[in-house]
C-alpha cells in the first residue's frame, strides 16, 4: 500500500555539502510533476485512475499505524504521477496531532470558499479534523476538476454524489464513503450501449494505417484513439463523428480492461494485421 501512494525511496546517504553538516541525499523513483492543465487534456479514464489513487491515500492517512494523519500542504505540487498513479513526494508538513478543544467553537475549519465547525469530543479533541481537512482539500484541488470534466453521461449522477459529499462534508463526507469508487470503475467498464442503426462491414485481421483524424480526448496525439467496452460502443462513437467512416479494434487495453480503438475517416487502404479487426461503415 505504501508503495502505491508514497514515493518509493531507493536509498539515502548523509554527507557534508558546502560546509553544511549532516546533509541528507535521497534517491527516489522518477515521477512526472502534476500539472492540472495537462491532466484536463487527458482522457477521463486516466483522470479517474488518479482519483482512485487519491482515494487510497485518503483512506491510508485516516487509518495509518500512527493514527489519523493530515497533510497540511495538500496542493498539487506535493504530488507526482508514476505510471499513471498519484503519489505523495513531500511529507514534511504531515501531522498526527488532532487539535485540542474545550468547545465546538474551537474546532473551526476555515477554507477560502467554505468553513466548517466540527464537534469537540469528551477527550478534548476535535473529532476527525485531520481526516476532514484532507478530504476537503482533495475535493477543492482534485475531485472538483478531475472527476466531472468530460465524464461518461451514465456515471455523472454517481460522480456528482461523490463530489458533493466530499465538498459539503455531510454525513458521507469521510474517507470510508469513497469506497464505492471502484463501483464507478465497474459501471464504466461494463457500460451498456444501444446498437446503432448504421451498418458496418467486419474485416478480420485487418488494419487501416492512414486516414487518421484528431479527436478529444485521445490516447494518440496524431489520431483518434479511444477506449470502448465493446463493438456497440465503438459504433456509437463512430456514428457521433461526422468524419468517422471506419474503426479498428486493437488487442491493447487500458488499465480498466477497456479496448483501445482507432477511429478513421476513410477505408481506402486496408492492410493485413493478425492482431486487429476493422469495421467499415456501409454506405448506400
Amino acid at each position: 500500500c505504501l508503495v502505491v501512494i508514497f514515493f518509493q525511496l531507493y536509498g539515502y546517504c548523509y554527507q557534508d555539502s558546502n560546509d553544511i553538516p549532516d546533509t541528507l541525499t535521497t534517491i527516489t523513483e522518477l515521477g512526472s510533476p502534476l500539472e492540472m492543465i495537462q491532466l484536463l487534456q487527458t482522457s477521463w479514464e486516466d483522470r479517474f485512475r488518479i482519483c482512485l489513487s487519491l482515494v487510497r491515500l485518503l483512506h491510508y492517512l485516516a487509518h495509518s499505524p500512527l493514527g489519523s494523519v493530515t497533510l497540511l500542504d495538500f496542493r498539487p505540487r506535493q504530488f507526482v504521477i508514476v505510471d499513471g498513479e498519484l503519489k505523495v513526494t513531500d511529507l514534511d508538513d504531515a501531522s498526527i496531532e488532532e487539535s485540542s478543544c474545550t468547545s465546538n467553537s474551537d474546532c473551526f475549519m476555515e477554507f477560502p470558499a467554505r468553513n466548517f465547525t466540527l464537534p469537540c469530543s469528551v477527550e478534548g479533541r476535535c473529532q476527525n479534523m485531520n481526516e476532514k481537512r484532507n478530504l476537503y482539500n482533495a475535493y477543492r484541488f482534485f475531485f472538483t476538476y478531475l472527476l466531472p470534466h468530460s465524464a461518461p453521461s451514465s456515471l455523472r449522477p454517481l460522480l456528482d454524489k461523490i463530489v458533493n459529499a466530499t465538498g459539503n462534508r455531510n454525513e458521507y463526507g469521510n474517507a470510508k464513503y469513497l469506497s464505492p469508487s471502484p463501483s464507478v470503475n465497474s459501471e464504466f467498464t461494463q457500460k451498456c450501449v444501444k446498437s446503432a442503426n448504421t451498418k458496418y462491414r467486419r474485416v478480420p485481421e485487418a488494419f487501416i494505417p492512414d486516414e487518421n483524424y484528431r479527436c478529444w480526448p485521445s490516447y494518440h496525439h496524431k489520431g483518434c484513439l479511444l477506449s470502448v467496452f465493446d463493438v456497440n460502443e465503438a459504433i456509437e462513437i463512430c456514428d457521433s463523428y461526422s468524419q468517422c467512416k471506419a474503426f479498428v479494434l486493437t488487442n491493447q487495453t487500458t488499465w480498466t480492461g477497456r479496448q483501445l480503438v482507432f477511429f478513421k475517416m476513410a477505408s481506402n487502404r486496408i492492410m493485413p494485421d493478425p492482431d486487429k479487426i476493422t469495421y467499415v461503415k456501409v454506405t448506400d
